[in-house]
């Protein structure tokens, strides 16, 4: 199979898979009346972050969110001319994963909008700081653009668990704009939806001059290696 093929499947399948999971377990913890809690919630989006980062992460680089691919090209660990073809994926794997659910559950899938609780600036800087944590984190376990290793997937599906673990109840904590575009396209309310779409790229640019601080840089070889 082709590499460029095989690499926007892998985003198409992983982006899918987390969609899926993260949001439909909204849904089956409103019709259990609560049985999973938020805290599963949160425990089930960083399991399934977690496993698709075991699963693709040295196929794809286990992306599985447009912020992330913009980050990562903007700390010269990923190629430019496939910054598109990854966000569409992405996104094209999200939808697919809120219309199966749609179809699965049609009275219930406006649950799995994202939405603020509180004011709209409150969720917007909070969304810039949950993914600037997110980026930072994976931009110091991963090698290049590949989100991959023995700890991976468990520190990044930690963080992620984590944000939804405190800042769930306030806005969502989505820190991915594909995980908040596929609901809304779906349910048609996009009410707040550029919260979700200009908040985690405004975090994850921030964390990539962070790391940068922080961090000694790759050399040019290692940046580009994997592509």
């Amino acid at each position: 199979m082709n590499d460029s093929i095989r690499l926007y499947t892998s985003e198409f399948i992983g982006t899918f898979f987390l969609v899926f999971a993260a949001t439909g377990v909204v849904i089956v913890n409103d019709m259990s009346g609560g049985a999973i809690t938020h805290t599963g919630i949160a425990i089930t989006t960083g399991l399934v972050v977690m496993a698709v980062v075991y699963a693709i992460g040295d196929v794809s680089g286990s992306h599985i969110n447009p912020a992330v691919t913009v980050g990562f090209w903007l700390a010269g660990r990923f190629p430019g001319y496939r910054v598109i073809q990854y966000i569409v994926s992405q996104c094209l794997g999200a939808i697919a994963a809120s219309l199966l659910l749609a179809f699965l559950f049609p009275d219930l899938i406006a649950l799995t909008v994202t939405l603020p609780s509180g004011s709209l600036m409150q969720s917007f800087i909070l969304e810039i700081f949950l993914t600037m944590f997110l980026m930072f984190i994976i931009l110091s376990v991963s090698t290049g653009s590949m989100e991959k290793g023995i700890m991976a997937g468990s520190a990044i599906g930690g963080v992620v668990g984590l944000s939804v673990l405190w800042a769930g109840p306030i806005t969502g904590a989505s820190m991915n704009p594909a995980r908040s575009i596929a609901p809304a396209l779906v349910s048609l309310d996009f009410n707040s939806l550029w919260i979700y779409i200009a908040g985690p790229i405004i975090g994850a640019a921030v964390s990539v001059i962070a790391f940068r601080i922080v961090h000694k840089p790759l050399t040019t070889g290692q940046e580009r290696k994997d592509f």
